[in-house]
């Protein structure tokens, strides 16, 4: 889980095939701290694992799914990415919450000076655009802005002098392709407004689709049970030791 404050920038040294996807090696800008094999990086706006790490380099594997989603089949040596180490349970949430999960890709259709502010107008596909409300937030390449307007597949963002000079956003021209991830509360809401939709998340939840024990489809059909339960007032199931309730 991360915030969508980027903590600093980092410059794509090489891509390599992996497999059906690819294995990026990025160079921060900043010291990374205690981070180690294992952990999760967002990478303008991807959740990464770091499978390499060294001083302030790092190598992460893509995989076809993330490119599939996301701008990084676009991206070259010499690119700036935003990085963003995980949130810790401790520590303050100065954006919104931000899962790396990319949502759909934007293209950016307007940039104009407004004051001290770059208005940034992003376009999403039409499946995505009722999760998007004004006022609501909004991760673009993993950074936690604030929707200003949006009308039907449009919506707008301001950038200060701040977030322009410590993100990739001010390089960024009309026409440019962006990571996308919508507010996951607002996701949830319209989730649980169409139960149908909510359904069919579920049917794509991955144990079922690899089955592979009893244990397995126990917990396959409780995850499922759990999420229609949370439509009907009341209801509680328990998974794994937990009470799920509807609310």
């Amino acid at each position: 889980m991360f915030t969508g404050i980027i903590e600093g920038l980092g410059t794509v040294v090489g891509i390599r095939p992996s497999g059906l996807g690819r294995r990026l090696t990025i160079d921060a800008d900043f010291d990374l701290g205690d981070t180690k094999i294992g952990d999760s990086l967002c990478v303008s706006g991807a959740c990464l694992t770091v499978v390499v790490v060294e001083l302030r380099r790092f190598q992460a594997d893509v995989s076809p799914e993330t490119l599939d989603k996301t701008i990084f089949p676009e991206t070259k040596v010499g690119d700036r990415v935003n990085i963003e180490r995980a949130l810790m349970l401790t520590g303050r949430l100065d954006g919104h919450l931000v899962s790396g999960h990319v949502d759909c890709i934007g293209t950016i259709k307007d940039r104009k000076a407004l004051g001290n502010a770059t208005i940034i107008t992003i376009e999403v596909p039409v499946t995505h655009h009722s999760y998007i409300i004004e006022k609501g937030s909004i991760a673009v390449d993993g950074i936690s802005l604030t929707v200003n307007h949006c009308v039907s597949t449009r919506f707008d963002v301001s950038i200060i002098p701040y977030t322009g000079m410590l993100t990739t956003i001010s390089q960024k021209k009309v026409g440019d392709r962006v990571n996308v991830e919508t507010d996951m509360i607002r996701d949830s809401i319209n989730k649980r407004a169409d139960p149908a939709a909510a359904r069919q998340k579920m049917v794509d939840y991955a144990p079922l689709k690899r089955i592979a024990s009893t244990a397995e489809i126990a917990h396959a059909v409780l995850y499922l049970a759990s999420y229609e339960a949370r439509f009907i007032t009341g209801t509680s199931l328990a998974i794994d030791g937990g009470s799920t309730a509807g609310k």
